[in-house]
């Protein structure tokens, strides 16, 4: 019998990314409201503290404002149709590495670093993975 090998995690988001992507809809789902991170980390079932993280991240990006105090919580920065999905992705990726050369300080490691097409054909993938996202909104997956 033969087994197949499929790479379950060549693009694979961060924990942070998909969950960055989930509050981002759940806030359009919700707006005008503002929603707290409390109401947010037991909707989605993660850490309060993670989902700060995350809320940070956002704000500091644009995407989210926070308001502190009686009344405040956190909502929407923009429109659903001015937030892109690639934008927000690459903005919350800590890297794109699909393999060990595409890292500048790994890149010399490579024993066929010259003479492997693979690295080529890995990068213009992911260019096509992005310029699909580019095409989408917040709005377009709510």
């Amino acid at each position: 019998m033969v087994e197949l090998w499929l790479p379950s995690q060549l693009m694979e988001l961060t924990s942070f990314t998909d969950y960055s992507l989930r509050v981002l809809m759940y806030l359009a789902k919700h707006q005008p409201e503002r929603s707290s991170i409390d109401e947010l980390a037991e909707f989605y079932k993660i850490s309060r503290h993670h989902l700060a993280k995350i809320i940070k991240r956002l704000s500091q990006l644009g995407y989210v404002e926070t308001i502190r105090g009686k009344g405040g919580g956190v909502c929407l920065a923009l429109a659903p149709e001015r937030i892109n999905l690639a934008k927000v992705i690459r903005g919350t990726e800590p890297h794109f590495n699909l393999v060990e050369c595409f890292a500048k300080e790994s890149a010399g490691n490579c024993v066929i670093h010259g003479n492997c097409a693979l690295k080529g054909v890995l990068w213009r993938a992911q260019g096509h993975f992005f310029e699909h996202l580019e095409k989408y909104t917040l709005a377009d997956v709510v």
